[in-house]
């Protein structure tokens, strides 16, 4: 009795008619163009100034192109199962507030939590980048200076305190909570400024570039005891490098997502987030793909430089002023993506506070700026401390898990929700095996057919997954005949599974936007998602499963007693009222004084 009761608190949901029609305090002022910008600028940041190059040299030579199309194609898997989840459900939370109404409650904070983790290293890893970059410039002049005076020697700990991390981060962090109108207009002019170089990059190397560097014989390929460049041609490191490559570049592509996070605070988010999502992932593509294109037809891929190769590429030609231009594209591209990285995660803090499942001062809204001031500046202060005192080559893997295990929910819970009850009155039906393929040519959704896809696609992660261990782990030995029964069997199950789900009844709830080909495209991306989490090392797990022990803790001794649910349904609801009251009212806010202008008049 007391496990029945435990496992319906854990799955609790969120009704989905009421978040949907629910209240906001946050400023809705965001339009398409905004929430564009937004997700091109959180992305286009330090993949298309550095990951062309490296992966071109390392991974798949000229086939970059084709690494970058593949990964655009798996995103944008991604992106739909987004965009339907964001004209379904306009609120703050992104993922998490997804997971909250389809599957239920601890599952949803699970997914918050690794969200928080993910935006914060996310950061992190941008302003860290930022400051390299800088330093670089400077002739290393900044990280002399901070050695000086705040060396480390700790192991998985930085040379030194990055005091210019910190503080930048602050800073970004202060202007995010002055205001959601004046933060994007910045946001808006660093991502302006970043594509303004990206075209400048690809107009002025099409001179330079040249079809015979995607066709160099191996004869001509140098050989190193350090590197071995592959076989020459288009693909040296043949079809496996293709692969492997994409499986890289489309980390390039995470930050779409912050866009689903602005959903409060777009004025038309039904339609305006689906079309910002596509608008986003096409420029991005695009932009990924003229730079490989452009950067491997200028150089030969062996002689690429992996940490800058578009300012080498110039200076190998001798062109100054366009290496200059491209450094500049790349601070302003770097500080785009800081706040694109920054923008979501004050926002999931919040959306969780109001739920009642992380401490309730967090999800303050400020009366004057409409923004959640705490959360954005306790969100700053752990984001900059991360970049400040941590060596973040490690960590930058656990945002890739936490991302992927977020897309994977986000495309689970489009199955869910696709086929889920329209009328909770609707007359039930009774369970049998004919139900499995629908041969009663059942119509309606019922309780017993969404129970089924419940399953089903329970079922068919852990399919996912078992092919997926499959080709990771039994990669040296995938042509014997025991590999290659694994590999048949759990693809037949598979496509068996998605095969029974599709002949379910599906809701006849009209949207603005749906994902096109259900279950077999959000299938596909939870196959792919998977796959990439199985190719993260071992000390990655580790490192995400001590943060979901920290998160555990925080939701059995705080979350789960404090759940807004729970006071609504328990005896003592009406005592309390206290997420309710996160608004614009909220006393300890006072004596900031009434608004009298923009932020450059505040400032």
């Amino acid at each position: 009795m007391k496990c029945g009761r435990a496992y319906e608190i854990l799955r609790r949901k969120k009704p989905l008619a009421e978040t949907v029609d629910a209240t906001t305090k946050l400023a809705k002022v965001l339009s398409t163009l905004d929430l564009s910008a937004l997700g091109i600028g959180s992305t286009l940041g330090v993949g298309v100034y550095v990951l062309a190059g490296e992966v071109s040299k390392t991974t798949a030579g000229p086939a970059v192109v084709i690494s970058f199309a593949i990964a655009a194609v798996a995103s944008v898997f991604a992106g739909l199962c987004y965009a339907e989840f964001g004209a379904r459900v306009p609120k703050a939370g992104s993922a998490y507030i997804y997971s909250y109404v389809t599957i239920g409650e601890f599952i949803a904070f699970v997914i918050g939590w690794n969200l928080v983790l993910e935006y914060a290293i996310g950061a992190a890893s941008v302003v860290k980048g930022l400051s390299t970059y800088l330093d670089s410039l400077i002739d290393h002049a900044m990280s002399d200076a901070f050695k000086s005076i705040a060396s480390m020697n700790a192991s998985a700990l930085g040379d030194y305190v990055d005091f210019f991390a910190f503080t930048a981060t602050m800073t970004f962090a202060i202007a995010l909570s002055l205001g959601v109108r004046e933060s994007v207009v910045i946001n808006n002019i660093f991502t302006l400024v970043n594509l303004a170089v990206v075209l400048y990059t690809v107009v002025t190397g099409a001179f330079r570039a040249d079809p015979a560097n995607w066709s160099i014989p191996q004869e001509d390929v140098p050989t190193t005891e350090d590197q071995d460049f592959g076989e020459g041609g288009f693909a040296p490191y043949g079809f496996a490098g293709i692969i492997k490559g994409a499986a890289i570049c489309f980390y390039g592509f995470i930050g779409f997502d912050c866009i689903a996070t602005a959903s409060e605070e777009a004025r038309n988010p039904k339609r305006s987030i689906p079309l910002s999502i596509i608008i986003s992932l096409s420029v991005i593509f695009v932009a990924y793909f003229s730079i490989s294109t452009v950067l491997t037809m200028m150089l030969p891929y062996f002689e690429q430089d992996v940490n800058a190769p578009l300012p080498h590429v110039f200076r190998v030609y001798g062109w100054t002023v366009a290496q200059y231009i491209v450094s500049i594209g790349a601070i302003f591209g770097l500080c785009a993506s800081l706040m694109g990285s920054m923008f979501p995660l004050p926002r999931v803090i919040y959306a969780m506070s109001i739920d009642g499942l992380i401490f309730e001062f967090m999800g303050r809204v400020h009366p004057r700026f409409k923004t959640p001031m705490i959360g954005t500046l306790i969100a700053g202060f752990l984001t900059g401390t991360l970049a400040a005192i941590f060596n973040l080559d490690q960590l930058v893997s656990m945002m890739s898990i936490g991302t992927l295990l977020a897309y994977s929910m986000v495309a689970g819970c489009v199955l869910l929700l696709r086929y889920e009850v329209d009328d909770q009155s609707t007359k039930n039906s009774s369970f049998s095996l004919r139900q499995l393929l629908n041969m009663d040519h059942q119509e309606v959704p019922t309780k017993t057919t969404s129970a089924l896809v419940t399953w089903a696609v329970t079922i068919y992660c852990i399919w996912c997954l078992g092919l997926s261990l499959v080709i990771t782990q039994l990669e040296g030995f995938i042509d014997q005949w025991y590999s290659i029964f694994l590999l048949c069997l759990f693809a037949v199950l598979i496509i068996l599974t998605l095969f029974m789900i599709s002949r379910q009844p599906q809701s006849r709830t009209e949207i603005v936007f749906t994902v096109p080909f259900v279950p077999w495209l959000p299938g596909l991306s939870i196959l792919i998602n998977i796959y990439l989490m199985t190719q993260l090392d071992w000390m990655t797990w580790i490192r995400f499963g001590i943060w979901i022990i920290i998160g555990l803790i925080i939701y059995f001794s705080y979350g789960m007693w404090h759940s807004e649910l729970r006071l609504k349904a328990g005896p003592c609801s009406s005592a309390t009222n206290s997420r309710s009251n996160l608004v614009s009212d909220d006393k300890s806010f006072e004596g900031f004084g009434k608004d009298d202008g923009t932020l450059a008049t505040r400032l």
